[in-house]
Order: structure tokens, then C-alpha cells, then sequence
């Protein structure tokens, strides 16, 4: 089985050129069932009023949530899809970094569950998401 370490290093290889490295997402710690990532607030994050948009909220709620899933599955038998995210902001940001937490809530074999906690440097709540993603048998 892959250690944690080298499922981080994997994680961030294969986003290189990829709309996690445009934002900056970083995975950063990883455990049985979660997985943390990181991302900066700059100004290519922001919406025209000048603080985080809520799509690149979406977006890291996502990529964490997903490679949750991901690292949990056996990839040479299964596929992982995203099918239904939601999220409910609740403060905006103007700078800083972000800590998305994702963890599963429903583990199953055919989807799965996550909740991502999104918050801010000092621990506070900026946006909650819940992620279902649908674990496909390959076919071969």
C-alpha cells in the first residue's frame, strides 16, 4: 500500500498544468479518511468585487474532494466522477490562505460522500461543501 507521503507527492504531480496549479492548490496531509489541501488568495482568485469568488471555493472543495475518493480506490479496476457538489459560503476573504479539510461521510462502493471544510488562516469557517462522487467499475 502507498504511504502517505508518497500519496501527497503523487497527488501534487499530477496537477501539475492543471487548474490546481493555476490556483495554487497544494494537497499537504493526508489520513485514513481525509485529506487537507491548501490554497493562496490572490487576486486571480478574486470576483470583479474584489474578494474570493465563490467558483474557486468551489473548485478547491472539489479537487480535495475528489482525490479523497481518489486515493481510496483501487484505480486500476475503478474510475472516480464527480456528480453533485454544493456549498454554502459563509464569509467572503480578501487575502491569505486557505485550509479545505475534506472527509468522508458515506464510504461506500459505489459513491462516496465528502464534506470539505474551507477556512481561513485563523481557523474560520469560509465555506462548507459537500462533494458525491460515483466510484464506476473500468471497463474492460
Amino acid at each position: 500500500m502507498i504511504n502517505k507521503k508518497d500519496k501527497l507527492q503523487l497527488l501534487n504531480k499530477i496537477s501539475i498544468d492543471t487548474l490546481m496549479e493555476h490556483l495554487g492548490i497544494t494537497y499537504t496531509e493526508v489520513g485514513e479518511d481525509y485529506l487537507v489541501a491548501e490554497m493562496p488568495v490572490t487576486s486571480k482568485h478574486y470576483q470583479p468585487m474584489r474578494i474570493l469568488h465563490g467558483g474557486a471555493s468551489l473548485a478547491l472543495a472539489e479537487s480535495v474532494g475528489s482525490a479523497l475518493s481518489v486515493i481510496n480506490v483501487d484505480l486500476d479496476r475503478y474510475d472516480v466522477k464527480g456528480m453533485e457538489i454544493n456549498a454554502n459560503h459563509i464569509r467572503s476573504i480578501k487575502k491569505g490562505n486557505l485550509k479545505a479539510t475534506a472527509k468522508f461521510i458515506h464510504k461506500g462502493r459505489t459513491s462516496h460522500i465528502v464534506e470539505i471544510n474551507i477556512c481561513n488562516e485563523l481557523d474560520k469557517l469560509i465555506s462548507i461543501c459537500r462533494l458525491t462522487n460515483v466510484v464506476l467499475k473500468k471497463q474492460l
